[in-house]
């Protein structure tokens, strides 16, 4: 009934690798990085990601696959946004961490299926664009910010021109 995680850890020096997933655990979670006020309003055991497993990885010394549990109840139904940004959102700068990696993620299919997926299949899109029997094939423009609305224009044309079916904008 968890969200289940593998993290590929490489603790700072002098940092225990149990200590180290731990803070991956919290830090993905329900941890903040200093006390405040509002911890005590609120139980947050039911929302704590927990690291249940460390082993190392062989071959690679002080790296580590950190296993943690998320409860579903930490995540917004049918948001992939929500799940994406509460795993990996903020926990790789995490100072206790010299490397992290999300090597592996189990959804459990009563979570799966509160996401409705999209409104509509592949063939519609390729009817939408001509285009049959080979993949579809796009770009994202570049420099994401500082093109005019007339240069961005000229850089979807070109790509369009050049033969890619769609462009897509870079945060989206």
């Amino acid at each position: 009934t968890d969200i289940l995680a593998a993290f590929r850890v490489t603790p700072q020096p002098g940092v225990p690798p149990e200590e180290a997933g731990a803070a991956v655990a919290a830090e993905s979670s329900t941890g903040t990085w200093t006390t405040v006020w509002t911890d005590g309003l609120t139980s947050l055991d039911r929302y704590k990601g927990r690291c249940y497993h460390i082993e190392p990885v062989a071959g690679d010394e002080n790296q580590y696959i950190a296993y943690v549990a998320y409860p579903l109840d930490l995540f917004e139904e049918g948001s992939v946004t929500n799940m994406f940004t509460s795993i990996v959102g903020n926990v790789f700068g995490f100072k206790a961490l010299r490397a992290l990696r999300l090597e592996d993620l189990r959804i459990p299919v009563a979570y799966v299926k509160t996401f409705q997926g999209p409104p509509h299949g592949i063939q519609v899109e390729r009817d939408k664009l001509n285009k049959y029997g080979r993949p579809l094939l796009g770009c994202t423009i570049k420099p994401k910010l500082g093109l005019s609305a007339k240069n961005y224009g000229r850089a979807v044309y070109e790509c369009l021109r050049g033969g890619l079916d769609f462009t897509k904008d870079d945060e989206n």
